[in-house]
């Protein structure tokens, strides 16, 4: 008799299916991507404070994009030494925040970054998603 693992059901983990950045959408989540670093800004860099719990604080905004188009992620403490210009990364079960009416891309505790080889494709830097601002519209149902 074949076990759970073996008939592919079970335990057994699923491929991730990978999303292209022009495929990203306001309050969206669990995407899977592969994109090259273009830049990295740091944003806000807040050293040790008094307190020992309290973990040094370091944002930096990060162009990262593929062959459909750019989108800026949010690296967030140890993110920001892996988004490193140059370099591709995965990003698994990222998300899309909105700040200021724009998407942002983000992984949160929940993903992971992985620096991978470097991909084989010329990133589209005329299609920012980042650009394009979004109005949220309250609906009245009559």
């Amino acid at each position: 008799m074949a076990t759970a693992q073996q008939q592919g059901g079970g335990g057994a983990k699923r491929k991730p299916v990978f999303t292209k950045v022009d495929q990203l959408k306001p309050g969206t989540s669990g995407h899977t991507l592969t994109a090259k670093v273009l830049s990295s800004k740091m944003v806000l860099d807040k050293g040790r404070t008094d307190s020992a719990q309290l973990r040094p604080t370091r944002i930096a905004e990060c162009l990262v994009g593929d062959e459909t188009g750019t989108i800026v992620f949010t690296a967030r403490s140890d993110q920001v030494d892996l988004m490193k210009p140059g370099t591709t990364v995965i990003l698994r079960n990222a998300k899309i925040d909105m700040f200021k009416g724009s998407m942002r891309l983000a992984v949160d505790k929940w993903g992971r970054i992985e620096v991978t080889e470097s991909a084989n494709f010329t990133v589209r830097e005329d299609n920012n998603l980042s650009l394009v601002e979004y109005e949220l519209v309250n609906v009245v149902a009559e």
